[in-house]
């Protein structure tokens, strides 16, 4: 499904959805961010590609502060996104509201140095001088893992911005490989992490094309290092709700967000390209109600293969830079 196609059928399912108008932040639920401290929106903004489709800025300025009207104040970017203007923008935004935000950002670089410098640039461009979580950006597999806890790696810098207090909580990303997402919560002190979280990851069975994960998900996140970081107690930001699209119209909208919003996390990361999504994604989350296990695993059964052999695909050879 194309972007112009995603547009469409989220935009169907917000017609029929109420308009919050400028409903109170305060009663926009919110969960523990883990052992951090932090209490956090249920739903994050999410500053990649999607956001990138406002080609507008001041469309883009506008989408921001709305979302912060309505609560969603935890805002979800990464150095990378747009070649810094995702960034660049979310700055224009704090300039004036940033004790309003928890400000998460992504940084992809794997030398302790190159690290450093990409911190100090989104710093910049987000004018702040902290942030609330830095995430090491998009864990691949094992082998990136051994660089980024390498001597001279990341991980050096990671721990450093943490102990200097330019930020509070230090994570780590992941849309792909589990395994390798599971060994890094074991072996490192992370307090966040973010992971793609959705029905059709859970429950997958085999297809033609390659796909092995067998019935049950035992090579999705879900099973593999969600429950590490449940143990840690870390917060847990869930991602790629929609698989990046590769699941719309396999369920409802809605129950898709319900499903990860229904797992141990603290809050899911969203990109909303419209204003209209803003206004829909915050009335659902005010309305939430969460799924039992036996409905989520009849969500997960009800994804047809086609359509989680599409989404596995498509992360292995996913980027997330845009």
């Amino acid at each position: 499904m194309n972007r112009r196609d995603f547009v469409t059928a989220v935009v169907a399912g917000v017609v029929a959805a109420p308009m919050l108008g400028s409903a109170a932040k305060d009663s926009f639920p919110t969960r523990k961010l883990g052992r951090t401290g932090l209490q956090v929106p249920i739903m994050g903004f999410g500053s990649g590609s999607r956001f990138l489709m406002y080609q507008d800025e001041e469309k883009a300025l506008e989408a921001v502060n709305r979302a912060l009207d309505l609560g969603i104040t935890y805002i979800d970017t990464a150095h990378s996104y747009g070649d810094g203007r995702s960034e660049e923008r979310i700055g224009k935004v704090l300039a004036t509201r940033r004790k309003e935000v928890t400000l998460s950002t992504k940084i992809a670089g794997r030398t302790a140095d190159e690290a450093r410098r990409q911190i100090e640039l989104s710093l910049k461009r987000l004018k702040t001088d902290h942030f609330e979580v830095l995430h090491i950006h998009a864990l691949r597999d094992q082998k990136d893992l051994a660089a980024i806890e390498a001597r001279g790696g990341a991980m050096e810098a990671f721990i450093e911005a943490r102990n200097q207090k330019i930020t509070r909580a230090i994570g780590i990303t992941c849309h792909a490989d589990p395994v390798a997402l599971k060994t890094a919560l074991e072996q490192n002190d992370f307090d966040c992490t973010q992971m793609a979280l959705n029905a059709g990851l859970a429950r997958m069975v085999d297809v033609p094309g390659g796909m092995k994960a067998k019935q049950g998900g035992t090579e999705c996140f879900e099973t593999l290092a969600l429950p590490v970081a449940v143990q840690k107690k870390m917060g847990i930001i869930g991602m790629k709700v929609l698989g990046q699209e590769q699941l719309l119209g396999a369920a409802p909208l809605e129950d898709l967000i319900r499903y990860t919003l229904s797992l141990p996390v603290s809050l899911v990361s969203i990109g909303m390209p419209k204003l209209e999504h803003i206004e829909y994604n915050a009335a659902l989350a005010r309305r939430f109600q969460p799924m039992s296990a036996r409905q989520r695993r009849k969500l997960a059964e009800s994804i047809e293969a086609s359509h989680k052999l599409a989404m596995h695909r498509f992360f292995l050879s996913h980027e997330d830079v845009a």
